[in-house]
């Protein structure tokens, strides 16, 4: 049986395959937020836009500023707002199975494994993934736990997938390409809006409110729960997964050069996960067990922007996060600590320039368990990063030629 979902926004409303749980609860929270709500502009329809349209969306991951998609000297593929809507997809990696050259695996049914130009597995140390600038890298097993991203799908304005070497701008994890996933602004989420997906394997829910105070600031709060039925196997598969999030997004607009964005987001759950154990008495071997894997991250962003000119601007970017991840085999909890600096400046004779400097700090605690023991159970990884990037215009509109630099060290 296919998921049935339900959205509701503003002061518009659209069902899809109407389940009377699922209408009842959006109906109740659309009467009692009616009052409050403000218009929001319907989402754009990528169908209706002509071939030089679509070749001038703007993308930012390929040279770190904004180009139209035509310009971009990448194969980059995006995956807009409307395309997540259209496919009817319940997470991000289901999303990303759109993107031509990235190969998802599904594990079970709360882990995937994702990557691109192939060799593909769970822990893939070769592909960088990003949210709003915050990498999703996990050191100590040199992947992403994507069972930790459950983010809103209404809320991401899109996915920007590069397929290829990124190394130069993004560092050692873009050898083999780059996905960015962008939220959207705050002031593109005003109103309200509620948006339940029910069937017999899952059930999802989501609950966002948008709001403004004066004309420069905006902001939006939602929250997020999910429940997923476990998978068929013999004698069971205990795969199941249960999460919940919640998050608040402020965009303000201090002046004409300045703006200020600051997101944080929680998460907590459990995932059914099977391990296999040595077994320390006769007879000696191996067991299998099930068990409840907890899983919970927060996270705090902070972006400012100072523009000097149509050619020249600056960002400065903080961000906390922290991740746990605590099962039968090994506990885990990681804090990174990340502050990022760029500049975008055109300079004369064609030369378009963006530079940048970086530091990230990594600290890990783990608790070993029988299965697993570490030599050192805890450990503060320093990495230092700078890179310079210029994009030569050789005949205007035409030719250019692009040459940079990645220099970036850490511990190991």
């Amino acid at each position: 049986m296919n998921p049935r979902r339900i959205t509701c926004q503003g002061t518009s409303w659209e069902l899809r395959f109407v389940t009377p749980v699922g209408l009842a609860i959006v109906l109740a929270f659309t009467m009692s937020a009616l009052p409050a709500m403000a218009a929001i502009r319907s989402p754009e329809d990528l169908t209706e836009l002509s071939l030089e349209e679509l070749m001038n969306v703007e993308v930012t991951s390929v040279s770190k500023k904004g180009q139209p998609l035509s310009q971009a000297a990448a194969a980059i593929f995006v995956i807009t707002q409307e395309d997540i809507r259209r496919s009817g997809v319940t997470s991000i990696p289901e999303a990303l199975r759109m993107a031509p050259g990235i190969n998802v695996a599904k594990v079970d049914g709360n882990k995937w494994a994702i990557t691109a130009r192939g060799f593909n597995d769970r822990y893939s140390s070769k592909l960088l993934v990003l949210m709003d600038g915050r990498t999703l890298y996990t050191p100590f097993f040199a992947g992403v736990y994507w069972e930790l991203q459950d983010y809103a799908l209404e809320d991401i304005e899109r996915i920007e997938v590069i397929r290829g070497p990124g190394g130069a701008l993004w560092g050692a994890n873009a050898v083999n390409g780059v996905i960015n996933i962008i939220t959207k602004k705050s002031k593109d989420t005003q109103g309200a809006m509620a948006s339940t997906v029910v069937g017999t394997e899952e059930a999802i829910g989501t609950l966002r409110y948008g709001g403004t105070v004066g004309d420069s600031f905006h902001y939006r709060v939602y929250g997020k729960t999910l429940n997923r039925d476990t998978s068929y196997a013999p004698g069971g598969a205990h795969d199941d997964w249960r999460s919940g999030r919640g998050g608040i997004r402020a965009d303000w607009d201090i002046s004409s050069q300045d703006s200020l964005t600051v997101h944080g987001n929680y998460s907590d759950g459990r995932a059914g996960d099977r391990v296999t154990l040595p077994r320390l008495s006769a007879p000696f071997g191996t067991q299998s067990q099930n068990e409840d894997v907890g899983l919970a991250s927060q996270s705090v962003l902070a972006n400012w922007t100072h523009r000097f000119g149509s050619q020249s601007e600056t960002q400065l970017r903080l961000y906390y996060d922290q991740y746990r991840r605590d099962s039968v085999t090994i506990g885990e909890r990681v804090n990174t600590y990340d502050v990022d600096f760029q500049h975008h400046i055109g300079l004369p004779f064609g030369h378009d320039v963006v530079w940048g400097l970086g530091y990230r700090l990594m600290s890990d605690r783990f608790r070993p368990s029988t299965a697993i023991t570490l030599a050192v159970p805890s450990r503060d990884i320093s990495l230092y990063s700078g890179f310079l990037q210029d994009e030569i215009s050789l005949v205007p509109d035409t030719l250019s030629l692009t040459v940079g630099s990645k220099f970036l060290h850490n511990d190991f």
